[in-house]
């Protein structure tokens, strides 16, 4: 049986998506894995093109609100800014909450070179922690 984790962040655009999209291709065989944002907002572009840059499709996913979960159980629930953690302290029905903080990536959906060398700086810290978390299981200590 698949473990249900959950990836909060606040907008669900940029960290949320990508690590939810990491988390799916090393670990979609061990986690069904479902990421939302204090509010809904959309999948930003400029993290649909550095994750592609890895091999890690997400154009597909799309941005989602965390009231659409809070009456679903999940192994895990991960916030992945800080913000989010501050709103949703506690998620009913989480066995476990993890809080997993990463700098916020640029707000901005155009593929200037700064932007998206700062969007790779973040893709690449969330990629070493939730490859980790899909190699060696959830049970670890947060950064």
């Amino acid at each position: 049986m698949k473990q249900r984790v959950l990836i909060l962040c606040t907008k669900n655009s940029c960290r949320s998506q990508m690590a939810e999209g990491i988390l799916r291709h090393y670990g979609g065989d061990r986690f069904e894995v479902f990421s939302a944002g204090t509010v809904a907002s959309h999948v930003n572009e400029n993290a649909i093109r550095v994750m592609g840059e890895i091999g890690i499709d997400i154009s597909v996913q799309k941005s989602k609100s965390l009231e659409g979960f809070l009456d679903q159980p999940f192994d895990f629930v991960i916030t992945v800014c800080d913000s989010a953690k501050e709103t949703c302290p506690f998620f009913p029905g989480a066995k476990q909450q993890l809080h997993w903080s990463f700098p916020d990536p640029p707000q901005t959906d155009e593929p200037k070179e700064e932007y998206l060398r700062e969007f790779r700086e973040v893709r690449d810290m969330i990629l070493v922690k939730f490859k980790q978390a899909a190699e060696k299981g959830l049970a670890f200590e947060p950064l």
